[in-house]
């Protein structure tokens, strides 16, 4: 029988990048808990540098763990979305194969599921393992009848009902704790040149560099009812200027004429990145200011620590908005009272989402500036 020194678990979260982003406090308490544990991860491919600067290939990254890999011992990969467009090929057959074996040799003594869906349940339950830990009431209902222990969760934000689930794993009262990112050197190195910086006389470190404040823009999200317009992002990126800061706007996948259509407005008072993932962690590491819908980047300057200011619509700040435990982050979220709860997928920005002015974010971003109470709402 092994100690717990030689515990072995499992973590399913496939996708996507805020719901990663919102697992990670749970698996780091779980790592700063019991650092001898090893702990892998099931993902999809897009999104694995956000546990790991290192290329994987279909077998996995096994490395020993450091800054460019943090958190976990191993990754397996999982393309499930290219998976499910051809279930019956011959090639998705071999990959789901070969995942199998690897998780069947791994010997896990848990796995702990985050998505709370069939699909993720399903590949849990690959690993040939007893324990099997969900919520009980999991984001598709038929998913618990595949864990074996259902964990019950009363915590409002979906950070902390992962902490609950992750508690469960060896009886621990977990809190959740800022999580850890990797370091990509070359994604360093390019956002250096990117913003034209070079180190102080004398230093190596990031943060030591001698540039004026930036603010990180991103006019983007998962469907347009999310999407606050591009015209206002524009005006905000003005204001940013005239008190100072830099401006950068995220071109995310497909979102390159959004970025584009905000310099222009801005009179190019911003400047539009297109990065890749690793680029875009080394970006947001040296920003002083991040505003964003309910998106990935937004979830992405919270787990860094970064202050930002969330401006919602459809979707409840109380559950998926930004997150402040123990003072790990300073935010403001802007809705509006007229926003109801919908995550139908509709192309057109949501009602009370239009209410929101750019005059609001820009106090918002002073009060944040000024040292405003961590956590409060503007409205």
């Amino acid at each position: 029988m092994r100690t717990q020194s030689q515990f072995r678990l499992l973590v399913v979260r496939l996708g996507a990048m805020g719901d990663i982003l919102h697992a990670l406090p749970a698996v780091t308490a779980l790592r700063q808990a019991h650092p001898g544990w090893q702990i892998d991860w099931v993902v999809e491919p897009a999104w694995a540098p956000l546990l790991t600067a290192r290329p994987i290939s279909e077998s996995g990254a096994r490395f020993d763990r450091g800054p460019d890999q943090p958190l976990v011992d191993n990754i397996h990969p999982a393309a499930v979305k290219a998976w499910a467009r051809s279930p019956l090929s011959r090639n998705t057959i071999r990959k789901i194969s070969s995942l199998r074996r690897s998780l069947l040799a791994s010997r896990y003594d848990a796995v702990l599921d985050f998505q709370g869906a069939i699909r993720s349940a399903m590949i849990g339950r690959l690993a040939g393992c007893r324990r099997v830990i969900g919520e009980a009431i999991p984001r598709e209902p038929a998913a618990k009848w595949l864990f074996t222990e259902r964990v019950e969760t009363c915590g409002v934000h979906v950070i902390e009902q992962d902490v609950e689930v992750a508690s469960a794993v060896a009886g621990d009262a977990l809190q959740p704790i800022l999580p850890l990112l990797p370091v990509d050197p070359e994604a360093e190195f390019w956002c250096d040149t990117l913003l034209g910086v070079k180190p102080a006389a004398g230093s190596r470190r990031s943060s030591d560099y001698a540039v004026q404040p930036i603010a990180l823009l991103n006019p983007g999200a998962g469907w347009g009812a999310k999407r606050w317009p591009v015209e206002r992002y524009a005006a905000v990126a003005r204001g940013l200027v005239e008190r100072g800061f830099s401006v950068v706007v995220n071109a995310g996948p497909g979102e390159e004429e959004l970025a584009e259509a905000i310099r222009t407005q801005s009179g190019g008072a911003a400047l539009p990145a297109t990065c890749s993932l690793s680029q875009l962690i080394a970006l947001t590491r040296r920003v002083s200011l991040a505003i964003a819908g309910d998106t990935g980047p937004l979830h992405l300057a919270c787990a860094l620590g970064k202050p930002v200011v969330g401006i919602f619509g459809p979707t409840d700040p109380a559950r998926n908005g930004p997150f402040g435990a123990r003072g790990w982050a300073r935010f403001r979220v802007l809705r509006s009272a007229e926003s109801r709860r919908d995550h139908t997928r509709r192309a057109e920005p949501e009602a009370g989402l239009l209410t929101i002015q750019p005059a609001e974010v820009l106090q918002a971003a002073d009060e944040l500036r000024g040292g405003v109470r961590d956590g409060e709402a503007v409205r």
